[in-house]
C-alpha cells in the first residue's frame, strides 16, 4: 500500500532539497561550458578563472563588438554577479547580426557562470540573464510588402 505522510514530513522534504547546493559542472581543463541563443545567433561559451580577457571568434571582444552598447551588454552578467575581471571567456558565435550575437554571448556567459558557481544562479535569474529571449523575426506573408506592411493603396 501507499505510505501516508504528514504535512510536516512533506515540509521537511522540500526544505532539504532546497538547501543542497548544486555541483559545479567543470571539465578536465577547469572550464565551464554553456550555449547561449538570441534571435538566430548561437554562441558556444567557455569560461575559466583568469584576468577578464574575452575572445570572440578568435578576436578580442572590443574589436569584434565595435559598439559600446554591445560591449556593455556582454559585461552585464559579470557586473551583476560582482565577478568583473575574474574570468577569461572564450567563445564562438555564428548566425544573426551583431546585436543578436551579443545577446547570445551574454546568455551563454550567464549560463556558464551558473555552471561554474551554482550560488550565482539567484542574482543572474533575478536580472533576467538566464531566460532565453525568444523573440524571432516574423516571416513575410504573400500579398504583403513585409510581414504585416501592405502595399500602398491607390484609388485610381
Amino acid at each position: 500500500m501507499a505510505e501516508t505522510r504528514t504535512l510536516q514530513d512533506l515540509g521537511n522534504i522540500t526544505t532539504a532539497a532546497v538547501e543542497t547546493p548544486a555541483e559545479p559542472k567543470i571539465d578536465t581543463l577547469g572550464r565551464a561550458y554553456a550555449t547561449g541563443k538570441r534571435k538566430s545567433a548561437v554562441a558556444r561559451v567557455w569560461i575559466k578563472p583568469g584576468t577578464g580577457k574575452m575572445v570572440v571568434n578568435g578576436r578580442d571582444s572590443d574589436s569584434y563588438f565595435g559598439r559600446p552598447v554591445l560591449r556593455m551588454l556582454i559585461q552585464q552578467p559579470f557586473v551583476t554577479a560582482n565577478r568583473t575581471g575574474q574570468y577569461d571567456v572564450w567563445c564562438t558565435v555564428i548566425g544573426g547580426g551583431l546585436s543578436g550575437q551579443a545577446g547570445a554571448v551574454r546568455h551563454g556567459i550567464s549560463r556558464a557562470l551558473t555552471f561554474y558557481e551554482p550560488a550565482l544562479r539567484g542574482p543572474l535569474k533575478a536580472g533576467g540573464f538566464l531566460t532565453r529571449d525568444s523573440r524571432e523575426v516574423e516571416r513575410k506573408k504573400y500579398g504583403k510588402a513585409k510581414a504585416r506592411r501592405s502595399f500602398q493603396f491607390s484609388k485610381r
